[in-house]
């Protein structure tokens, strides 16, 4: 008695269960339309589902077992679908021969789950790199991917290995489409350290300012301001500046910038003598 469903699966009557459901998802990777863009591989991928319906149900199994290809009228389940036209929904074919619902719809995808095939997953994962500012400022960073351009907005204080959606970017099928998930690499700033939401800037200050005390202009990354330096500030003192860090995406505040004091040495050759004489005689060797 011939048994088309079984060999479309490419298994023997006496597979387990297991073994059936393996045949399957194989089967179903190979022919998935998204994977394969054969013509004839959508159909292939119908009549594998409509396999999988029966087989994997003990009780249609059962009937098909004990009556074969001759529920198709001797044809085997291929010619059987063919006959039925271009449109042919398997699913109301077996919705006759067995009773009540199929199971893979119209759209010739399972509706259990098997295999991961319920709902096609049309989204696709990718990796970009921006640089520190973006990442800081939030903005926008073009893209080129698979011959389609266009500008993702990047939030205000993403962090490294944050993953951003965009939406409709993605795989299509039967129309829909997927989105694009990216996840995000940040460009490190030589200028500048980055802890969560706080900021670590070094600046030049002139070794007088560093003495006596005075105001002392910084480009930071929002904005320039003027810091007061006091008399006697050290090597890498530093200096907080509330909210000019990053934004915490979870708090909508910003963190603080924290501004370490570099205290640039003058040469020697470009001072006084006078000057060089009496610092040399004057100044402190410890």
């Amino acid at each position: 008695m011939a048994k088309s469903l079984y060999e479309t699966l490419e298994i023997n009557e006496k597979a387990t269960p297991d073994e059936i459901k393996k045949a399957y998802r194989k089967l179903a990777r190979k022919y998935h339309p998204d994977v394969n863009k054969d013509p004839q591989a959508e159909d292939k991928f119908k009549e594998i589902n409509a396999a999988y319906e029966v087989l994997s149900n003990p009780e249609k199994k059962q009937q098909y077992d004990q009556h074969g290809d001759s529920m198709f009228g001797g044809q085997n389940f291929h010619d059987f679908a063919r006959g039925q036209g271009s449109n042919v929904d398997l699913d109301e074919i077996l919705r006759q021969m067995f009773g009540g619902g199929g199971g893979f719809g119209r759209s010739g995808f399972s509706q259990g789950g098997f295999g991961g095939f319920s709902e096609p997953d049309l989204d696709t994962n990718a990796q970009i790199t921006i640089p520190f500012d973006v990442a800081v400022l939030g903005g926008k960073q073009f893209i080129n991917l698979n011959n389609d351009s266009f500008d993702v907005k990047i939030p205000e204080g993403i962090e490294d290995g944050q993953k951003i959606r965009a939406k409709g970017k993605g795989k299509s099928y039967q129309g829909q489409k997927g989105d694009l998930i990216l996840k995000i690499n940040i460009t490190p700033n030589p200028e500048y350290e980055r802890n969560a939401d706080t900021l670590i800037k070094s600046f030049d200050l002139p070794l007088k300012t560093a003495l006596f005390g005075g105001k002392i202009e910084v480009k930071t990354i929002h904005k320039d301001i003027t810091l007061k330096v006091p008399q006697n500030t050290k090597q890498n003192q530093r200096f907080r500046v509330k909210e000019l860090g990053v934004l915490n995406r979870k708090a909508g505040v910003r963190g603080d910038l924290y501004l370490k004091a570099n205290i640039v040495l003058p040469k020697l050759e470009d001072l006084d003598e006078d000057l060089v004489k009496i610092l040399e005689e004057k100044l402190p060797s410890n």
